[in-house]
């Protein structure tokens, strides 16, 4: 599995822009891969689940069933 994490500045980078609350319910949702608490304050994403899901918008795009 891969051990690089992003932060949410990363996921901005990344072109994912979508408030916080959106993403909470995206993830809990199963639509949005789930973010691990380093501190109460500090969240990270694994960046293989990030990419992941970035690169099946690609695919779901062409066949009508993006997210």
């Amino acid at each position: 599995m891969d051990r690089i994490f992003l932060t949410r500045a990363d996921l901005k980078q990344r072109g994912i822009t979508i408030s916080n609350t959106t993403l909470l319910r995206r993830e809990a949702q199963g639509a949005f891969p789930k973010r691990t608490y380093l501190t109460p304050n500090t969240v990270i994403w694994n960046r293989a689940e990030i990419d992941e899901f970035l690169a099946d918008l690609f695919v779901n795009r062409d066949d009508g069933r993006g997210r």
